[in-house]
């Protein structure tokens, strides 16, 4: 055969293969083998996500209410913060908290991360039933609850959220269902009478929902879209639109029993009320709107979480297959949600994911895809590899690492233990952040209970603009503590852009600082303290960040100065194993002192307890450039370039390094990312300027 007829047979086989449409997917059963090992594989990848060190400070509150419920039954009145003992108080989330409670008491940390996994695997678990109940019976299903574990993850903490979470799904199982009932009387099965019956259960989570949490509202919300799919669908005539109107009806009825159903709850009216009311009131206080969560997503995250595609499949179904009005106005509600506050992620997610698997397996299947089709075995593999993917993408994360602990930071456990040796009551003052844990150690002793809780919407108003004032200017605390005379103060020790109330306490001769670590400072009023403050008080360290910038000058050519001060932050590290920030300002004095392996050791234990503390990588990676390390140099200079913003002259530094080995190209390459950054950088030009004299 000559070479001209064997090209044109191989164009033609060619031409013959892309031609061939691949048979249609046939839905995989769930109890298939490779569906199975495909379910398992997302399963360990949730309980993986979901094991990332616990940090959230509402948890001890959560604790103490629900302490306080089993042993007092519930309380009426507010017992968590000393200005408002007493007072009549609404408790949300009561039902979630009295649950809490015993799990915590009987297993620990360990049986908060069994609520976690157990929450996280049943709500994916109704996802998952969800999206096969709309059409989506592929393995593609599994990569995109995959994906959304992503988005859910952070909101899957120990929090009455994930019962919310957990009632939300189910809600749109059993709307999803009764959407599927056959349209014609004649196609009636036992299967959609079962569907129709199924809808009835909404009144019952309803009511555990309004007990449980108060998104309750939610529920309300996805039964109107619902609702007006219905009434959209009943426009046309025949069987269609009959069973349309009838469906209509019914949920209507489901809404209606519903609503008397969330009236089943100690407090009434107020489950549906609060969540308004913070919605158009508490969301807009100036102190509320500093919580992180509360914070709206922006552009960025937005695109990077995926939050168009939803948008983007639903518009390419409705060109396809025509308007699907509960997709169209749960993704407009969960999109605006979404974007206004991070708070409403996992809402977000939830209501997303069915229709997402959906969408993207009706385009998968409208698709022309080469011939042959893989086979399932190869379909589970692809599908495991591609969940190990996108979960993995997250496991590494320094500032969420694996671990089945409580992350020291977050609560001013050493500081409590301070307060309680030291006989340390009275009124306090403390961030909302410390409000929970304060109350979970010493409730119910009144005079060791938080100024404000772990929700500080429910602080009086004026209260509230008194600490924030406080937080921003000098009058404004002198203000804040005329009205309540404050007799310590338990506050975090990084401050926050624009909270400078440490600093003002600095210069504040009333107080001293008697202990600090990275969770907490503790301040005592001098002359309510007197003993405790002789004892213990800090007299070169300063609480606050502004003075600790300025000690490092001011020891850096005062000898005794900074002797008195190596001796505080030695007492300070051993005060308490959550020291990160005085081992990284010790390892400055040594440096100051020339002491490296001193200096080098501080700034290993700093990393060791807070690995994302910035800069000082790049002291240890000049550290090990001094000592001739050079690989140890080039390791902690692409840390610190790899977790933060690279300082000034870290490409030159690693070029150094690179150049001691004697890898002249990747010194040549950084000291050219050093000069395009800083074309005057004045020491990589002139190095670059010296390989090139020696031809290196």
């Amino acid at each position: 055969m000559s070479p001209r007829a064997h090209r044109r047979r191989r164009l033609a086989r060619a031409i013959t293969r892309a031609n061939r449409v691949a048979p249609a997917p046939i839905p995989v059963p769930l109890l298939h083998p490779a569906m199975m090992a495909a379910c398992l594989a997302l399963a360990a990848s949730l309980i993986v996500s979901a094991s990332f060190r616990l940090f959230e400070t509402d948890l001890w509150q959560h604790l103490v209410m629900g302490r306080a419920i089993w042993e007092r039954g519930l309380p009426r009145v507010n017992l968590w913060t000393w200005p408002q003992y007493g007072a009549p108080a609404f408790l949300s989330s009561w039902g979630f908290r009295a649950l809490l409670w015993p799990l915590w008491s009987a297993g620990g940390v360990s049986a908060l991360f069994a609520w976690r996994w157990v929450t996280t695997l049943g709500v994916f678990a109704i996802l998952l039933a969800t999206a096969r109940t709309m059409g989506a019976r592929g393995f593609s299903a599994l990569i995109v609850l995959a994906w959304a574990a992503l988005g859910y993850r952070l909101r899957g903490d120990v929090r009455p959220e994930t019962l919310g979470s957990l009632l939300l799904a189910a809600e749109v199982w059993l709307l999803e269902r009764r959407r599927r009932v056959a349209p014609a009387p004649a196609e009636d099965t036992g299967a959609d009478r079962a569907r129709r019956r199924g809808a009835w259960a909404i009144p019952a989570l309803v009511c555990a929902w309004a007990n449980a949490h108060i998104s309750v509202y939610l529920a309300f919300v996805v039964l109107a879209f619902h609702g007006l799919d219905a009434v959209w669908a009943g426009r046309v005539a025949g069987d269609a639109g009959r069973a349309a109107r009838a469906r209509a009806r019914d949920l209507a009825w489901i809404a209606l029993a519903s609503l008397g159903a969330a009236m089943l709850n100690p407090f009434g009216w107020e489950v549906l009320r609060q969540p308004i009311e913070f919605a158009l009131v508490w969301s807009h206080d100036p102190l509320v709107r500093t919580i992180g969560e509360l914070q709206p997503l922006s552009l960025k995250d937005a695109l990077a979480g995926g939050l168009p595609v939803w948008a983007l499949l639903a518009l390419l179904r409705t060109r396809r297959r025509g308007l699907d009005v509960t997709e169209v106005t749960a993704c407009a509600f969960a999109t605006a949600l979404a974007l206004s506050s991070q708070r409403f992620s996992a809402t977000y997610w939830i209501l997303a994911a069915p229709f997402v698997a959906r969408d993207l397996e009706e385009w998968i299947t409208a698709r022309r895809w080469p011939a042959p089709r893989l086979p399932l075995g190869a379909r589970a593999a692809l599908a495991i590899g591609l969940i190990a993917m996108i979960g993995g993408s997250t496991w590494r994360r320094p500032d969420l690492p694996l671990s089945l602990s409580i992350d020291p930071g977050s609560v001013p456990e050493r500081a409590c233990d301070f307060i309680e040796a030291h006989g340390i009551r009275g009124r306090g003052l403390n961030d909302s952040s410390h409000g929970g844990y304060q109350a979970f150690r010493f409730w119910p002793d009144r005079w060791r209970l938080p100024f404000l809780s772990s929700q500080p919407e429910y602080t009086p108003a004026e209260d509230r603009r008194l600490f924030l004032s406080a937080l921003r200017s000098a009058d404004g605390w002198r203000a804040f503590d005329a009205k309540h005379h404050f007799d310590y103060l338990l506050l975090e020790r990084d401050q926050a852009p624009g909270d400078s109330l440490l600093d003002f306490l600095d210069h504040d001769p009333r107080f001293a600082l008697v202990f600090a670590d990275d969770a907490a400072e503790l301040l005592l009023r001098r002359d309510r303290f007197r003993a405790v403050v002789d004892s213990f008080a800090y007299r070169v360290i300063p609480a606050g960040r502004a003075g600790r910038y300025a000690l490092g000058p001011r020891c850096q050519d005062d000898l005794p100065l900074r002797r008195a001060a190596e001796l505080e932050l030695d007492r300070m590290i051993a005060g308490s194993p959550s020291n990160a920030g005085a081992n990284h300002l010790r390892g400055f004095m040594a440096l100051m002192d020339g002491d490296l392996p001193g200096a080098r050791a501080n700034f290993e234990r700093a990393l060791a307890i807070d690995p994302l503390l910035p800069n000082l990588h790049d002291l240890q990676g000049t550290i090990a450039l001094q000592q001739g390390r050079w690989r140890d140099a080039i390791r902690e200079l692409d840390a610190e370039r790899r977790l933060h913003q690279a300082p000034g002259g870290l490409f030159f530094r690693t070029a150094v390094a690179w150049q001691q080995l004697g890898r002249w190209d990747r010194a040549r390459a950084f000291y050219r990312r050093e000069l395009a950054r800083d074309p005057g950088y004045a020491p990589a030009s002139d190095s670059l300027a010296a390989l090139d004299a020696r031809g290196r």
